[in-house]
Protein backbone atom coordinates (compact mmCIF):
# COMPACT_ATOMS: atom_id res chain seq x y z
CA UNK A 1 0.00 0.00 0.00
CA UNK A 2 1.46 3.35 -1.00
CA UNK A 3 1.93 5.80 1.82
CA UNK A 4 2.28 9.39 0.66
CA UNK A 5 3.36 10.62 4.08
CA UNK A 6 6.81 9.08 3.61
CA UNK A 7 7.47 11.00 0.44
CA UNK A 8 7.63 14.63 -0.56
CA UNK A 9 6.54 16.40 -3.74
CA UNK A 10 9.13 17.65 -6.23
CA UNK A 11 10.86 20.95 -5.39
CA UNK A 12 8.82 22.89 -7.96
CA UNK A 13 5.56 21.55 -6.46
CA UNK A 14 6.75 22.33 -2.95
CA UNK A 15 7.44 25.92 -3.96
CA UNK A 16 4.03 26.14 -5.59
CA UNK A 17 2.35 24.79 -2.46
CA UNK A 18 4.29 27.22 -0.27
CA UNK A 19 3.43 30.21 -2.45
CA UNK A 20 -0.25 29.34 -2.63
CA UNK A 21 -0.61 28.70 1.11
CA UNK A 22 1.38 31.84 1.94
CA UNK A 23 -0.94 33.94 -0.22
CA UNK A 24 -3.97 32.36 1.45
CA UNK A 25 -2.50 33.05 4.88
CA UNK A 26 -1.69 36.63 3.96
CA UNK A 27 -5.26 37.20 2.77
CA UNK A 28 -6.90 35.49 5.75
CA UNK A 29 -4.90 37.13 8.51
CA UNK A 30 -4.87 40.57 6.94
CA UNK A 31 -8.68 40.42 6.95
CA UNK A 32 -9.00 38.91 10.41
CA UNK A 33 -6.99 41.62 12.16
CA UNK A 34 -7.49 44.63 9.86
CA UNK A 35 -9.85 46.33 12.37
CA UNK A 36 -7.26 46.17 15.16
CA UNK A 37 -5.34 49.39 14.40
CA UNK A 38 -8.59 51.32 13.86
CA UNK A 39 -10.26 50.19 17.11
CA UNK A 40 -9.87 53.70 18.62
CA UNK A 41 -11.63 55.15 15.54
CA UNK A 42 -14.39 52.55 15.79
CA UNK A 43 -14.77 53.36 19.47
CA UNK A 44 -15.08 57.07 18.70
CA UNK A 45 -17.50 56.53 15.81
CA UNK A 46 -19.85 54.28 17.79
CA UNK A 47 -19.18 55.77 21.27
CA UNK A 48 -17.73 52.56 22.68
CA UNK A 49 -15.28 51.77 25.46
CA UNK A 50 -12.12 49.76 24.62
CA UNK A 51 -13.68 46.46 25.75
CA UNK A 52 -16.74 46.90 23.52
CA UNK A 53 -14.68 48.05 20.52
CA UNK A 54 -12.44 44.99 20.84
CA UNK A 55 -15.48 42.82 20.02
CA UNK A 56 -14.74 43.67 16.38
CA UNK A 57 -11.77 41.32 16.80
CA UNK A 58 -13.21 38.99 19.44
CA UNK A 59 -16.41 38.10 17.56
CA UNK A 60 -14.48 37.17 14.40
CA UNK A 61 -11.92 35.03 16.21
CA UNK A 62 -14.54 33.34 18.41
CA UNK A 63 -16.73 32.44 15.42
CA UNK A 64 -13.62 31.17 13.66
CA UNK A 65 -12.95 28.89 16.63
CA UNK A 66 -16.51 27.53 16.69
CA UNK A 67 -16.42 26.77 12.96
CA UNK A 68 -13.03 25.04 12.86
CA UNK A 69 -14.07 21.45 13.69
CA UNK A 70 -17.18 21.38 11.48
CA UNK A 71 -15.14 22.71 8.57
CA UNK A 72 -12.34 20.19 9.26
CA UNK A 73 -14.99 17.47 9.04
CA UNK A 74 -16.41 18.99 5.85
CA UNK A 75 -12.91 19.13 4.34
CA UNK A 76 -12.62 15.38 4.88
CA UNK A 77 -15.65 14.95 2.62
CA UNK A 78 -15.32 17.60 -0.07
CA UNK A 79 -11.52 18.00 -0.02
CA UNK A 80 -9.18 20.37 1.77
CA UNK A 81 -8.32 22.35 -1.34
CA UNK A 82 -11.95 23.19 -2.00
CA UNK A 83 -12.51 24.36 1.58
CA UNK A 84 -9.39 26.56 1.50
CA UNK A 85 -10.47 28.19 -1.77
CA UNK A 86 -13.98 28.96 -0.57
CA UNK A 87 -12.50 30.29 2.65
CA UNK A 88 -10.19 32.86 1.09
CA UNK A 89 -12.63 34.03 -1.58
CA UNK A 90 -15.69 34.41 0.66
CA UNK A 91 -13.77 36.14 3.46
CA UNK A 92 -12.29 38.66 1.01
CA UNK A 93 -15.71 39.50 -0.44
CA UNK A 94 -17.14 40.02 3.06
CA UNK A 95 -14.17 42.28 3.80
CA UNK A 96 -15.18 44.51 0.87
CA UNK A 97 -18.76 44.68 2.17
CA UNK A 98 -17.85 45.26 5.82
CA UNK A 99 -17.62 49.09 5.65
CA UNK A 100 -21.24 49.17 4.40
CA UNK A 101 -22.53 47.88 7.77
CA UNK A 102 -25.17 50.39 8.97
CA UNK A 103 -24.43 49.93 12.70
CA UNK A 104 -21.89 48.38 15.06
CA UNK A 105 -24.13 45.32 15.80
CA UNK A 106 -24.46 44.78 12.03
CA UNK A 107 -20.70 45.08 11.67
CA UNK A 108 -20.26 42.43 14.39
CA UNK A 109 -22.64 40.06 12.58
CA UNK A 110 -20.64 40.44 9.38
CA UNK A 111 -17.39 39.93 11.28
CA UNK A 112 -18.83 36.75 12.74
CA UNK A 113 -19.64 35.42 9.26
CA UNK A 114 -16.19 36.45 8.07
CA UNK A 115 -14.61 34.55 10.97
CA UNK A 116 -16.50 31.40 9.95
CA UNK A 117 -15.20 31.79 6.40
CA UNK A 118 -11.59 32.27 7.55
CA UNK A 119 -11.89 29.10 9.66
CA UNK A 120 -11.82 27.11 6.43
CA UNK A 121 -8.19 28.09 5.86
CA UNK A 122 -7.07 28.30 9.49
CA UNK A 123 -8.38 24.87 10.44
CA UNK A 124 -7.40 22.95 7.32
CA UNK A 125 -4.07 24.43 6.21
CA UNK A 126 -1.77 22.43 8.52
CA UNK A 127 -3.41 19.11 7.57
CA UNK A 128 -3.28 20.13 3.89
CA UNK A 129 0.46 20.76 4.22
CA UNK A 130 0.94 17.38 5.90
CA UNK A 131 -0.70 15.77 2.84
CA UNK A 132 1.53 17.68 0.46
CA UNK A 133 4.98 17.65 2.09
CA UNK A 134 4.90 14.67 4.51
CA UNK A 135 5.73 14.65 8.21
CA UNK A 136 9.52 14.84 7.69
CA UNK A 137 9.28 18.43 6.45
CA UNK A 138 6.09 19.38 8.26
CA UNK A 139 7.68 21.51 11.02
CA UNK A 140 9.50 23.62 8.46
CA UNK A 141 6.43 23.89 6.23
CA UNK A 142 4.20 24.91 9.14
CA UNK A 143 6.81 27.44 10.25
CA UNK A 144 6.85 28.91 6.74
CA UNK A 145 3.05 29.00 6.70
CA UNK A 146 2.94 30.83 10.03
CA UNK A 147 5.59 33.22 8.73
CA UNK A 148 3.24 34.00 5.82
CA UNK A 149 0.37 34.40 8.25
CA UNK A 150 2.39 36.89 10.30
CA UNK A 151 3.23 38.87 7.16
CA UNK A 152 -0.48 39.03 6.37
CA UNK A 153 -1.30 40.14 9.89
CA UNK A 154 1.41 42.79 9.78
CA UNK A 155 0.52 44.15 6.34
CA UNK A 156 -3.20 44.17 7.11
CA UNK A 157 -2.68 46.12 10.30
CA UNK A 158 -0.13 48.51 8.79
CA UNK A 159 -2.29 49.07 5.72
CA UNK A 160 -5.37 49.81 7.78
CA UNK A 161 -3.43 52.04 10.15
CA UNK A 162 -1.88 54.15 7.40
CA UNK A 163 -5.06 54.31 5.33
CA UNK A 164 -7.20 55.34 8.31
CA UNK A 165 -5.93 58.92 8.40
CA UNK A 166 -6.66 59.92 4.77
CA UNK A 167 -9.55 57.49 4.12
CA UNK A 168 -11.15 56.93 7.51
CA UNK A 169 -11.73 53.48 8.97
CA UNK A 170 -14.20 52.62 6.17
CA UNK A 171 -11.62 53.22 3.44
CA UNK A 172 -8.92 51.50 5.47
CA UNK A 173 -10.91 48.25 5.64
CA UNK A 174 -11.74 48.42 1.91
CA UNK A 175 -8.04 48.86 1.04
CA UNK A 176 -7.05 45.78 3.03
CA UNK A 177 -9.91 43.72 1.56
CA UNK A 178 -8.89 44.67 -1.99
CA UNK A 179 -5.34 43.40 -1.49
CA UNK A 180 -6.69 40.27 0.19
CA UNK A 181 -8.94 39.54 -2.78
CA UNK A 182 -5.93 39.67 -5.12
CA UNK A 183 -4.10 37.17 -2.87
CA UNK A 184 -7.19 34.94 -2.77
CA UNK A 185 -7.37 34.85 -6.56
CA UNK A 186 -3.66 33.94 -6.71
CA UNK A 187 -4.33 31.05 -4.31
CA UNK A 188 -7.26 29.85 -6.41
CA UNK A 189 -5.06 29.73 -9.51
CA UNK A 190 -1.98 28.06 -7.96
CA UNK A 191 -3.13 25.79 -5.09
CA UNK A 192 -2.52 22.10 -6.01
CA UNK A 193 -5.08 19.40 -5.29
CA UNK A 194 -4.72 17.32 -2.12
CA UNK A 195 -2.82 14.04 -2.42
CA UNK A 196 -4.98 11.18 -1.13
CA UNK A 197 -3.20 7.93 -1.91
CA UNK A 198 -3.74 6.37 1.48
CA UNK A 199 -6.45 8.56 2.95
CA UNK A 200 -8.81 6.57 5.15
CA UNK A 201 -11.59 9.15 4.71
CA UNK A 202 -13.40 11.29 7.19
CA UNK A 203 -14.89 8.38 9.05
CA UNK A 204 -11.48 7.48 10.39
CA UNK A 205 -11.07 10.65 12.32
CA UNK A 206 -10.20 13.38 9.86
CA UNK A 207 -12.87 15.66 11.21
CA UNK A 208 -15.22 15.38 14.14
CA UNK A 209 -14.38 12.61 16.61
CA UNK A 210 -15.96 9.22 16.03
CA UNK A 211 -14.07 7.25 18.69
CA UNK A 212 -11.95 5.16 16.32
CA UNK A 213 -8.80 7.29 16.52
CA UNK A 214 -7.91 8.87 19.85
CA UNK A 215 -5.55 11.78 20.24
CA UNK A 216 -2.83 11.51 22.86
CA UNK A 217 -2.42 13.30 26.19
CA UNK A 218 0.44 15.22 24.62
CA UNK A 219 -2.08 17.39 22.76
CA UNK A 220 -2.79 19.14 26.08
CA UNK A 221 0.53 21.02 25.95
CA UNK A 222 0.25 22.58 22.48
CA UNK A 223 -3.42 23.37 23.05
CA UNK A 224 -2.60 25.21 26.30
CA UNK A 225 0.10 27.21 24.50
CA UNK A 226 -2.26 28.04 21.66
CA UNK A 227 -5.16 29.18 23.86
CA UNK A 228 -3.29 31.02 26.61
CA UNK A 229 -0.52 32.38 24.39
CA UNK A 230 -2.86 33.72 21.74
CA UNK A 231 -5.17 35.19 24.36
CA UNK A 232 -2.28 37.12 25.89
CA UNK A 233 -0.90 38.20 22.52
CA UNK A 234 -4.18 39.55 21.14
CA UNK A 235 -5.07 41.22 24.45
CA UNK A 236 -1.84 43.23 24.33
CA UNK A 237 -2.20 44.22 20.68
CA UNK A 238 -5.90 45.10 21.00
CA UNK A 239 -5.04 47.60 23.74
CA UNK A 240 -1.84 48.85 22.07
CA UNK A 241 -3.61 51.36 19.83
CA UNK A 242 -5.45 52.90 22.77
CA UNK A 243 -2.30 53.14 24.86
CA UNK A 244 -0.17 54.66 22.11
CA UNK A 245 -2.87 57.22 21.28
CA UNK A 246 -3.29 58.29 24.93
CA UNK A 247 -1.08 60.68 26.92
CA UNK A 248 1.86 60.91 27.33
CA UNK A 249 2.66 59.25 23.98
CA UNK A 250 -0.28 60.53 21.87
CA UNK A 251 0.60 59.05 18.50
CA UNK A 252 -1.52 59.48 15.38
CA UNK A 253 -3.13 56.28 13.99
CA UNK A 254 -0.53 55.89 11.23
CA UNK A 255 2.37 56.28 13.66
CA UNK A 256 0.74 53.98 16.24
CA UNK A 257 0.26 51.29 13.60
CA UNK A 258 4.06 51.10 13.21
CA UNK A 259 4.05 48.87 16.29
CA UNK A 260 2.84 46.13 13.96
CA UNK A 261 6.23 46.16 12.24
CA UNK A 262 7.14 43.87 15.13
CA UNK A 263 5.47 41.13 13.11
CA UNK A 264 8.54 41.13 10.88
CA UNK A 265 10.47 39.60 13.76
CA UNK A 266 7.64 37.13 14.27
CA UNK A 267 8.04 36.09 10.65
CA UNK A 268 11.72 35.32 11.24
CA UNK A 269 11.26 33.46 14.53
CA UNK A 270 8.34 31.34 13.33
CA UNK A 271 10.32 30.22 10.29
CA UNK A 272 13.32 29.38 12.52
CA UNK A 273 11.29 27.72 15.29
CA UNK A 274 11.45 24.26 13.73
CA UNK A 275 15.25 24.31 13.74
CA UNK A 276 15.26 25.58 17.32
CA UNK A 277 13.00 22.73 18.41
CA UNK A 278 15.21 20.20 16.61
CA UNK A 279 18.29 21.54 18.38
CA UNK A 280 16.94 22.04 21.92
CA UNK A 281 13.97 19.68 21.97
CA UNK A 282 10.34 20.74 21.77
CA UNK A 283 9.76 21.34 25.47
CA UNK A 284 12.85 23.51 26.18
CA UNK A 285 12.31 25.48 22.96
CA UNK A 286 8.64 26.07 23.75
CA UNK A 287 9.21 27.12 27.36
CA UNK A 288 12.04 29.44 26.28
CA UNK A 289 9.80 31.09 23.68
CA UNK A 290 7.05 31.65 26.27
CA UNK A 291 9.48 33.17 28.78
CA UNK A 292 10.83 35.50 26.07
CA UNK A 293 7.22 36.58 25.38
CA UNK A 294 6.74 37.43 29.07
CA UNK A 295 9.98 39.41 29.11
CA UNK A 296 8.91 41.40 26.07
CA UNK A 297 5.52 42.22 27.53
CA UNK A 298 7.21 43.46 30.73
CA UNK A 299 9.32 45.88 28.67
CA UNK A 300 6.17 47.51 27.29
CA UNK A 301 5.39 48.84 30.79
CA UNK A 302 8.15 51.43 30.41
CA UNK A 303 7.09 55.06 29.70
CA UNK A 304 9.67 55.36 26.89
CA UNK A 305 8.42 54.83 23.32
CA UNK A 306 11.66 53.15 22.10
CA UNK A 307 11.52 50.66 25.02
CA UNK A 308 7.84 49.98 24.31
CA UNK A 309 8.68 49.30 20.65
CA UNK A 310 11.49 46.95 21.71
CA UNK A 311 9.11 45.17 24.07
CA UNK A 312 6.56 44.55 21.32
CA UNK A 313 9.30 43.23 19.02
CA UNK A 314 10.54 40.79 21.68
CA UNK A 315 7.11 39.55 22.73
CA UNK A 316 6.05 39.12 19.09
CA UNK A 317 9.16 37.12 18.23
CA UNK A 318 8.72 34.92 21.28
CA UNK A 319 5.02 34.31 20.69
CA UNK A 320 5.34 33.35 17.03
CA UNK A 321 8.15 30.92 17.82
CA UNK A 322 5.97 29.30 20.51
CA UNK A 323 2.98 29.15 18.16
CA UNK A 324 4.99 27.53 15.36
CA UNK A 325 6.38 24.84 17.66
CA UNK A 326 3.02 24.14 19.31
CA UNK A 327 1.13 24.01 16.00
CA UNK A 328 3.59 21.54 14.45
CA UNK A 329 3.58 19.48 17.69
CA UNK A 330 -0.21 19.11 17.64
CA UNK A 331 -0.28 17.87 14.05
CA UNK A 332 2.89 15.77 13.94
CA UNK A 333 2.06 13.73 17.05
CA UNK A 334 -1.37 12.73 15.76
CA UNK A 335 -1.78 9.51 13.74
CA UNK A 336 -2.40 10.24 10.03
CA UNK A 337 -6.17 9.57 10.19
CA UNK A 338 -6.54 12.10 13.02
CA UNK A 339 -4.33 14.90 11.73
CA UNK A 340 -7.25 16.98 10.51
CA UNK A 341 -8.95 16.65 13.89
CA UNK A 342 -5.76 17.49 15.80
CA UNK A 343 -5.19 20.59 13.67
CA UNK A 344 -8.84 21.53 14.15
CA UNK A 345 -8.70 21.17 17.94
CA UNK A 346 -5.53 23.24 18.14
CA UNK A 347 -7.00 25.96 15.94
CA UNK A 348 -10.28 25.95 17.87
CA UNK A 349 -8.48 26.54 21.18
CA UNK A 350 -6.09 29.05 19.61
CA UNK A 351 -8.89 31.28 18.36
CA UNK A 352 -11.10 30.79 21.40
CA UNK A 353 -8.12 32.11 23.33
CA UNK A 354 -7.92 35.03 20.91
CA UNK A 355 -11.60 35.90 21.21
CA UNK A 356 -11.91 35.52 24.96
CA UNK A 357 -8.45 36.81 25.87
CA UNK A 358 -8.62 39.77 23.51
CA UNK A 359 -11.98 40.89 24.90
CA UNK A 360 -10.91 40.41 28.53
CA UNK A 361 -7.75 42.35 27.78
CA UNK A 362 -9.76 45.31 26.50
CA UNK A 363 -11.91 45.25 29.62
CA UNK A 364 -8.93 45.04 31.98
CA UNK A 365 -7.08 47.82 30.16
CA UNK A 366 -10.17 50.05 30.13
CA UNK A 367 -10.76 49.64 33.87
CA UNK A 368 -7.32 49.04 35.38
CA UNK A 369 -4.70 50.21 32.87
CA UNK A 370 -1.72 48.76 31.04
CA UNK A 371 0.23 47.48 34.04
CA UNK A 372 -2.58 45.18 35.18
CA UNK A 373 -3.04 44.00 31.60
CA UNK A 374 0.62 42.92 31.58
CA UNK A 375 0.16 41.14 34.92
CA UNK A 376 -2.83 39.20 33.60
CA UNK A 377 -1.29 38.22 30.27
CA UNK A 378 2.05 37.23 31.87
CA UNK A 379 0.16 34.92 34.23
CA UNK A 380 -1.48 33.24 31.22
CA UNK A 381 1.86 32.77 29.45
CA UNK A 382 3.57 31.32 32.55
CA UNK A 383 0.62 28.97 33.08
CA UNK A 384 1.09 27.73 29.51
CA UNK A 385 4.80 27.11 30.18
CA UNK A 386 3.97 25.26 33.39
CA UNK A 387 1.50 23.06 31.52
CA UNK A 388 4.17 22.13 28.96
CA UNK A 389 6.58 21.13 31.74
CA UNK A 390 3.94 19.12 33.62
CA UNK A 391 2.94 17.24 30.47
CA UNK A 392 6.57 16.29 29.82
CA UNK A 393 6.92 15.11 33.43
CA UNK A 394 3.78 12.95 33.23
CA UNK A 395 4.80 11.43 29.90
CA UNK A 396 8.26 10.54 31.25
CA UNK A 397 6.82 8.84 34.34
CA UNK A 398 7.35 5.06 34.08
CA UNK A 399 4.24 2.97 33.56
CA UNK A 400 3.62 0.52 36.48
CA UNK A 401 4.09 -3.12 35.57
Amino acid sequence: MAVLEASSPPVADTRRVSAAVAAAGLSSFALLYAPQPVLPQLAAAYRLDPGSASLAIGVATASLAVAVLPLAWLAGIVGRRRVILWSVLVSAVIGLLLPLAPSFPALLVMRGVQGVAIAGFAGVAAAYLADQVGTARLAGAVGAMIAGNSVGGMLGRLGAGFAAEPLGWHGALVAVAGVSLVCAIFTAVTLPGTQKASSPGPAAGDGLPDGRVRLGFGLVAPVAVGALGMGAFVALYNAAGFRLAAPPIELAPAAASLVFLSYALGTVTSAAAGRLADRLGRTPALVTALVVTVAGSALTAAPSLPVIALGFAVLTGGFFAAHAIANAWATADAPPPARGRAAGIYTLCYYLGSGVGGTLGGIVYGHAGWTWLIVMTSAWLLLAALTVLLVRRVRRRPVPA
